[in-house]
C-alpha cells in the first residue's frame, strides 16, 4: 500500500479515539503510553477521583475502574487488554507485543506475573505489621526482583528493553509503576530495585524513564 493511503488510513482509524481515565494512574498510563508509542491521536477524558461518572459506569459496569478505552464508540477495558487491543487494532504501526509466538506468550506469563503477584508484594510489605512478618514479604519482593532481572536478560536479548531494541508490552507493563515505587521506596525506607542485586533492571528503568515516548507519563 502506497504511504499516502497508510497515512490515510491511520487518520481515519485514529478519528475516534478516546481515553478515559485519571492523570498519574498508572494503569491509564498503560494505555497513554502504547498509544502514544503507536502516534494514535485521541481524545482523554478526565474522571473525577472521587465519584464515578455516568459514563464509567455505563461503560465499564463490571469492574468500574479506568482505563476505559473507545474505540469507534466501542469500550475497552483493563489496562493489559487495551494495550494488546491498541497493538492489534493499528498492525500498520510499530509493534508492541512480540510477533514470535512463543515470545509473545513468554511476554504476557510475566505482566501476568507483574500484576497479579509482584506489584502487590510491594503494597503488602508497606502493611505488614512487625518486623519478622516484614522481613518475611520483603524477602518475597526482592526474590520477584530477581525473577525480573533474568527475565529481562532473556526477553531483552542484550538489547535495551524488555522489547528489544525499543519499548514493548512489558516494558510498559514493569515501566508504569515506577512512579509508585518509588513512592513505596520512600514510605518504607526500603530499596525496590537495588543496583547491587539487580545492575539490568536499574540501567533499564534509567533508560525506560528518559525515552521521549513514554517519560511524560512517569510521575517521577
Amino acid at each position: 500500500m502506497p504511504a499516502i493511503f497508510q497515512v490515510l488510513e491511520l487518520a481515519m482509524a485514529t478519528s475516534n479515539v478516546k481515553l478515559l481515565g485519571r492523570n498519574g494512574c498508572p494503569f491509564v498510563n498503560r494505555a497513554q503510553m502504547a498509544l502514544n508509542l503507536k502516534s494514535i491521536d485521541h481524545e482523554f477524558i478526565q474522571e473525577d477521583p472521587f465519584t464515578k461518572s455516568k459514563l464509567l459506569l455505563k461503560a465499564n459496569p463490571i469492574d468500574k475502574k479506568v482505563p476505559v478505552l473507545f474505540h469507534a464508540e466501542t469500550p475497552i477495558s483493563e489496562s493489559l487488554l487495551i494495550v494488546q487491543y491498541i497493538d492489534e487494532a493499528w498492525p500498520n504501526c510499530l509493534s508492541i507485543l512480540p510477533s514470535d509466538p512463543y515470545e509473545r506468550a513468554t511476554t504476557r506469563f510475566w505482566a501476568a506475573y507483574v500484576d497479579e503477584k509482584w506489584f502487590p508484594l510491594t503494597a503488602e510489605y508497606r502493611k505488614a505489621q512487625g518486623e519478622e512478618a516484614k522481613a518475611a514479604v520483603r524477602d518475597k519482593v526482592i526474590e520477584g526482583t530477581l525473577l525480573l532481572e533474568e527475565a529481562f536478560i532473556k526477553c531483552s536479548k542484550g538489547k535495551s528493553f524488555f522489547g528489544g531494541d525499543r519499548i514493548g508490552y512489558l516494558d510498559i507493563v514493569l515501566g508504569s509503576l515506577l512512579g509508585w515505587l518509588k513512592v513505596e521506596e520512600i514510605l518504607t525506607s526500603t530499596k525496590i530495585f537495588d543496583e547491587t542485586k539487580v545492575p539490568k533492571l536499574v540501567a533499564w528503568t534509567k533508560r525506560f524513564c528518559a525515552d521521549k515516548a513514554v517519560k511524560d507519563f512517569i510521575p517521577v
